[in-house]
């Protein structure tokens, strides 16, 4: 069995880096804003009200939870982030522990939760613009106001097309444009927990007649999936997506991964402490689940003016535009590196892999706005999307722990700047974490999930039928544990307890047992299935292989 070592492993990325078109212009900084500007999004602006209206106060323990959750994924993709340091990670890695199959569903149900996240936060500001401009909203018969017709598309299309034009322009264009905004995000999110505890602190909400925790233990685990926890820490994926194209890997992937979590947990939990604190003893007369600002665009601001703050609430207003605004930027970068990481795998069309000579990917960010604009289409309400975003993205990370295990087998000796302690045990408790998100989003989530995954096998026949020239051998056996893990997920989710349409035939301790055992059998299945050694050393080093097309140019 030949061994990928250090040397060889230099080397092969020094061929990819030249092969890829793009560009290593991020800085350490600019790394770490990607991700901290993609996790303070339009999250943390509804995130404090809907966790208090599932969790109650309790939901300061949803927060810790999350953060702590989403670290654990984190750590085994900073060891995976700086072995090999390419443009969509996520989507890639898969491919080198386990094949075309693997790689391409991951990859699917990665795209799909990115790619409606740009025209998601679009939507957002001009939601939250027209307080201020008429015309680019209109309430709607679903839970969130809609865009109108033909303005508000136009205007949204618009600032989607803004979004493409300043990628095309590159990665140095992208950080100029992020770096300051995320200063402000910062600045702005700060100043709120500083205005509420200073200025209205109700000690007594953390104990009050609405109960700490109505929902008990339950709604605080609801509320990580489903009020927008998780999908408010989703961001720091921009330290690993964005690997390929920071000038020192090594130091700044690991960092960006751990440093965006770590800062955005304790600014979250603060916020969700002042907001709790800040909530009118009034407004608690129906207890927290009814908890609601009437004809106001934002819980924030509609606190701020209550506590005689419309300052406060002016600048929200503003933030309410420039933060979404500024995530929709990020994740337009996003999602044409994923399709670009689809075409280097080798199952999506080569043409998505093609640059500009600024180091932008043509055709992937062509294919994100055109998506995007389709996604512009009603909603159901900013919580149910949420939960899908959440549910398809941690599913995606899902595999992160997978490919670790692997490959600490298949490649022993790889360099690994960025070593992760522990063996086995941070990998299981990320893969059985993630699991366990999923569960928790509902099945009223999960089975539109299950469904899109479901289209995205359809096309991946599809394109079989039609162009099976381009396709790669699918290595359908080391990829064949996604079939139980999948299947038994949706079969949990559907028979537990939580989200509409369950059939609540067990509980919270039942469901979590059962959903450990499935997390162990697969993640033993996947090291047994795994590509074997050398096969993931050619994967890796890009050589093509035995009857296997180069994933290359």
């Amino acid at each position: 069995m030949s061994e990928l070592g250090a040397g060889e492993a230099a080397e092969s990325h020094h061929h990819e880096d030249a092969t890829s078109g793009l560009q290593r212009h991020l800085s350490r900084t600019g790394l770490l804003f990607a991700a901290v500007g993609s996790i303070i999004g339009s999250g943390w602006l509804f995130g404090a009200l809907e966790a208090s209206t599932i969790a109650g106060p309790a939901a300061i323990f949803s927060w810790a939870l999350g953060g702590l959750m989403i670290m654990l994924i984190g750590l085994t993709f900073a060891e995976l982030g700086t072995m090999f340091p390419v443009s969509g990670g996520v989507v890639r890695f898969p491919h080198y522990a386990f094949g075309s199959f693997a790689s391409f569903v991951m990859g699917w149900i990665t795209w799909l939760a990115a790619a409606s996240v740009a025209p998601i936060e679009v939507e957002a500001a001009l939601q939250y613009a027209s307080n201020n401009i008429g015309g680019l909203t209109q309430a709607g018969t679903s839970e969130a106001p809609t865009l109108t017709f033909p303005l508000g598309f136009i205007v949204a299309i618009l600032l989607l097309g803004l979004f493409v034009w300043i990628n095309f322009v590159g990665i140095r264009a992208f950080q100029r444009a992020n770096t300051p905004i995320v200063w402000w995000k910062l600045f702005v999110i700060v100043l709120v927990i500083v205005a509420f505890l200073v200025t209205a602190f109700h000690g007594a909400n953390f104990s009050s007649a609405a109960g700490f925790a109505p929902s008990g233990v339950h709604g605080v685990f609801e509320a990580i999936a489903t009020a927008g926890i998780t999908f408010s820490f989703l961001g720091f994926r921009q330290g690993i997506e964005l690997a390929g194209e920071t000038e020192n890997p090594r130091r700044n992937v690991p960092f960006a991964v751990i440093a965006s979590v770590g800062i955005t947990t304790v600014i979250y939990i603060a916020l969700q402490v002042a907001f709790i604190g800040s909530v009118p003893t009034a407004n608690l007369n129906d207890g927290w689940a009814n908890l609601e600002f009437a004809n106001d665009f934002g819980p924030l601001a509609g606190i701020a003016k209550l506590i005689g703050l419309s300052w406060l609430a002016t600048i929200l207003y503003a933030d309410a535009v420039v933060s979404p605004g500024d995530t929709g930027l990020i994740y337009t970068t996003v999602t044409a590196r994923i399709s670009y990481a689809m075409a280097r795998n080798g199952n999506a069309p080569r043409a998505l892999q093609e640059t500009t000579d600024r180091g932008a990917p043509r055709v992937s960010l062509i294919l994100a706005f055109i998506v995007g604009i389709i996604f512009f289409l009603p909603f159901p309400g900013w919580q149910k999307l949420v939960g899908f975003i959440t549910s398809a993205t941690v599913l995606s990370f899902a595999a992160g722990p997978l490919v670790w295990a692997a490959m600490r087998r298949q490649l022993p000796d790889h360099e690994r700047p960025f070593r992760l302690p522990g063996g086995d045990v941070v990998p299981f408790l990320a893969f059985f974490a993630a699991n366990m998100i999923v569960y928790w989003a509902g099945w009223d989530t999960n089975w539109k999930l299950y469904v899109a995954i479901g289209i995205g096998l359809a096309l991946l026949g599809l394109y079989k039928a039609v162009r099976p020239d381009e396709l790669p051998p699918m290595d359908f056996r080391s990829g064949s544990w996604l079939v139980p893990w999948l299947g038994g997920l949706a079969i949990i989710s559907y028979l537990g307890s939580y989200g509409d349409g369950a059939r609540d035939l067990f509980g919270l301790g039942v469901g979590a047992a059962i959903i450990f055992v499935l997390s162990a059998g697969t993640y033993v299945g996947a090291l047994h299935l795994r590509l074997p050694d050398e096969q993931a050393e050619r994967n890796v080093s890009g050589e093509p292989g035995p009857k296997r097309p180069a994933a290359t140019d």
